[in-house]
């Protein structure tokens, strides 16, 4: 098991032309995601490199498919709208790499595609090692097991996973949920799911400054997943005060949002913080011990 994707998953990429879009669409193709066409309006009837079929709207290429999953790589200016397409034409998962959508466009959205689950934007994407990868994630870091990791940040994604791979630990899914302030899945969102994820035995929650995700998925853990084995970390813990980062939800208000508001969260939830991510690996290690 894993959630959100797994190898029958059927996926289109919008913006499959494009230069991201097509790298892309190469690079999990190699991983064995089931890429079934693309989408890139007045291409229509083309066929991409990868011998894929391309689609002028998604409407046509679900007819014409039967895809779920979407892979959305367009500029932030189109990014609402193709969710919007995405959402009209029945996708019910959907993946927003994009960076820089307007915030207003993602609150408008986010409010009106009820029914179809949104990763990101601004986001590295998902991957359920050893069966589908959807995003920009680096395949070869990952290996398949029973962690499952949540993360704000793309490159902490890839660390992190490298540091649990390399200690033995396998991850069931990953999910990079993006660095925005209004994105389209949570760390609760995420947490849920994986509490009813028979394949995933522990959970490593990768945070940074700014915001109260970490702080609502704290006490999420605390009221429903008190005996999984889970681990924090939270990223940005030395920033200056003031001091503006790469992520745009990563805005700090008053003592809210700060990282010991959220290390606190975490303790009391009976979650181990780890001081930095090398740490992760052990405390994982120790806190699976204790539930054996």
């Amino acid at each position: 098991m894993s959630i959100f994707l797994d190898k029958n998953s059927k996926v289109i990429v919008q913006g499959i032309t494009g230069g991201e879009g097509s790298y892309h669409t190469s690079r999990m193709l190699a991983y064995g995601t089931n890429i079934v066409g693309g989408v890139t309006p007045g291409k229509g009837g083309q066929k991409t490199e990868h011998g894929l079929p391309v689609f002028d709207t998604v409407k046509n290429a679900v007819n014409a498919t039967g895809a779920t999953h979407t892979v959305i790589f367009v500029p932030p200016p189109f990014a609402a709208d193709a969710l919007y397409e995405a959402h009209e034409a029945g996708i019910t998962f959907a993946v927003c790499i994009t960076e820089g959508v307007p915030v207003h466009d993602m609150l408008k959205v986010v409010a009106t595609t009820h029914g179809m689950r949104i990763i990101g934007p601004n986001c590295p994407g998902l991957i359920s090692p050893g069966r589908s990868s959807v995003g920009i994630m680096p395949g070869h870091v990952f290996k398949e097991g029973n962690v499952g990791l949540i993360s704000r940040s793309g490159t902490l994604t890839y660390e992190v996973v490298d540091l649990l791979t390399r200690a033995g630990f396998g991850q069931s899914t990953c999910v990079g949920i993006g660095g925005d302030p209004i994105i389209g899945t949570t760390f609760v969102d995420c947490l849920r799911e994986f509490k009813n994820d028979p394949q995933t035995d522990a959970v490593v929650v990768c945070g940074e400054i700014g915001g109260s995700d970490e702080e609502d998925a704290a006490a999420f853990i605390k009221a429903h997943m008190p005996e999984m084995p889970i681990v924090a970390f939270i990223g940005g813990r030395n920033a200056p005060p003031g001091k503006s980062l790469g992520h745009a939800g990563a805005i700090i208000s008053g003592t809210f949002g700060t990282p010991q508001s959220k290390i606190n969260a975490f303790k009391a939830a009976g979650v181990p913080v780890a001081d930095r991510p090398s740490e992760i690996p052990a405390l994982l290690g120790e806190r699976l011990a204790v539930r054996v």
